[in-house]
């Protein structure tokens, strides 16, 4: 280098010597072999300054969505939706908006297989002129449950066991069969669809309902969808344990070097809308997260693309700290009463304070485009960087910090178009014959295609061998309530495994 750094502590001061240690000399040494210092001193600034830091550069690895890589790039309105929604970044066919998108699986530890079979996230964060806005999805169009407090219950069955630290069929089966409302998602994931061959060649599906906003105040539910140009491709079981061996972080590389040759993967935006009045007259509820909208009755509306086109300098500071939450929204985007979508705006946040600290949205990759948050309230705490809002009051209202709403914000006031009376209750859904309706339409879709139902049934046998002779008779019976014939079926491919 024609003109090197100089090497200094992590306040700036320069060293001489970046491996010395300041110590006691000893004036006499009888000792041929030892040298003639003493023990470390503790004013070795330069010592303890790299040790300590050192000692916390790990962070906490996320609880789920551990392992990930992600990708800088852009979002382009393509059609015009302002008859949907008004936030302003959509305003506009052609205009462009900054984005960064993570992938990652969701049940693995930050080391795992990139090729697991599991669910794979699918966030995106805009930065728009009317602050972030997170699109917090999954490669699935629909989820395992649908009551909140489930949530922590079924990720604990789908890590490791307590005792033995191990991964326990056991533990995973007993969960699944004990709430049929997953037996949807399970057969979606135990299908050839379960495991992408790529980040690149998956969709990414809001799952959740969603609440849009025309400039006119009118509302209606939505759903979207992210479909990958690049078309959808998976890996079977054995192409997928084969990799997870040879290359565990497979997904990870493909990603980081198909956008570093230029070969940029690009995925087309579609919404589905619903009004209120069609949302009383379907069979199941629209905040039910267990099941699809049939695109016969509420067809894909195309409103934009986006291309991810520059990866992360680096890795810790970009992929590893951005945080993603659905609490992150513009004007004219809400949630809707989804009860698990509800349960995330509050934990996806309290994650974050957890494993980042409380300023963690003034990390680079999460600060809005303007520095300009108003928020006084909000102040101090580890890692305050940005000023701190200077002398400003640290309430609203103050005498000298009048408060501006803009008109966007009027249009969709929270929480004053739908109204609610009656007894606080502790609700939970109740299992009904519908619950299983998606699933047996799912295993006939399977059947169109060679070959896929069979993969299914492999697929679960070759999972639930591991667990209890009473756990697999269960397994059995959860999957003939969609069809009976995938219990029997399950049952005969499990007796072929067990005399290989």
């Amino acid at each position: 280098m024609s003109n090197p750094p100089v090497y200094t502590t992590s306040s700036g001061c320069p060293v001489s010597d970046a491996f010395s240690t300041q110590r006691i000399s000893v004036q006499n040494n009888d000792y041929k072999y030892r040298p003639p210092v003493g023990p470390l001193l503790m004013q070795d600034f330069k010592l303890i300054d790299s040790l300590a830091h050192f000692d916390r550069e790990r962070i906490p690895e996320r609880v789920v969505h551990a392992k990930g890589a992600g990708a800088y790039g852009y979002f382009e309105v393509t059609d015009d939706i302002s008859d949907l929604c008004s936030a302003k970044f959509l305003d506009q066919v052609g205009k462009k908006t900054k984005i960064f998108t993570r992938f990652s699986t969701v049940g693995g530890e930050k080391g795992s297989a990139d090729t697991a079979r599991d669910p794979r996230g699918f966030a995106t964060k805009f930065y728009t002129e009317e602050g972030n806005l997170d699109l917090v999805y999954n490669n699935t169009p629909i989820f395992f449950i649908r009551d909140p407090t489930k949530f922590p219950h079924f990720i604990h069955t789908q890590k490791r066991d307590p005792q033995t630290n191990l991964k326990d069929a056991n533990m995973f089966w007993d969960y699944l069969t004990a709430n049929p409302e997953s037996l949807h998602q399970v057969m979606y994931l135990f299908s050839e669809r379960g495991t992408p061959a790529s980040f690149r060649t998956m969709n990414g599906y809001s799952g959740h309902t969603y609440k849009w906003y025309n400039a006119k105040g009118e509302w209606k539910y939505v759903q979207v969808h992210f479909i990958a140009r690049q078309g959808v491709h998976n890996l079977n079981n054995e192409q997928a344990g084969k990799l997870a061996g040879e290359n565990p972080d497979h997904n990870t590389q493909d990603l980081f070097d198909a956008i570093e040759k230029g070969d940029y993967p690009v995925w087309d935006c579609y919404v589905q809308s619903m009004t209120l009045q069609e949302s009383k007259k379907l069979p199941f509820s629209v905040f039910d997260l267990t099941k699809v909208w049939p695109h016969s009755d509420f067809p894909l509306r195309h409103f934009g693309r986006f291309v991810l086109n520059e990866n992360p300098t680096n890795y810790f500071a970009e992929t590893e700290q951005v945080a993603f939450s659905p609490s992150n929204t513009v004007p004219s985007m809400q949630p809707s009463n989804d009860p698990v979508l509800q349960s995330r705006l509050f934990s996806y946040p309290d994650t974050h304070r957890h494993r980042l600290g409380a300023n963690f949205h003034q990390i680079p990759i999460n600060c809005p485009l303007k520095s300009g948050s108003f928020a006084p309230q909000i102040r101090d705490g580890p890692m305050c960087v940005d000023g701190n809002l200077g002398s400003t009051p640290n309430y609203a209202g103050a005498y000298n910090c009048p408060v501006q709403y803009t008109a966007a914000a009027k249009v969709a006031p929270d929480g004053a178009d739908e109204q609610y009376q009656g007894e606080v209750v502790p609700y939970h859904w109740e299992i009904c014959d519908y619950d299983f309706a998606q699933p047996a339409k799912f295993w006939d879709v399977l059947g169109k295609t060679n070959g896929e139902q069979e993969a299914l049934v492999h697929n679960i046998a070759g999972h639930v061998q591991a667990a209890k002779p009473f756990i697999q008779e269960r397994v059995c019976e959860y999957f003939s309530k969609a069809n009976p014939a995938i219990g029997q079926l399950i049952k005969e491919e499990l007796k072929k495994l067990s005399k290989l």
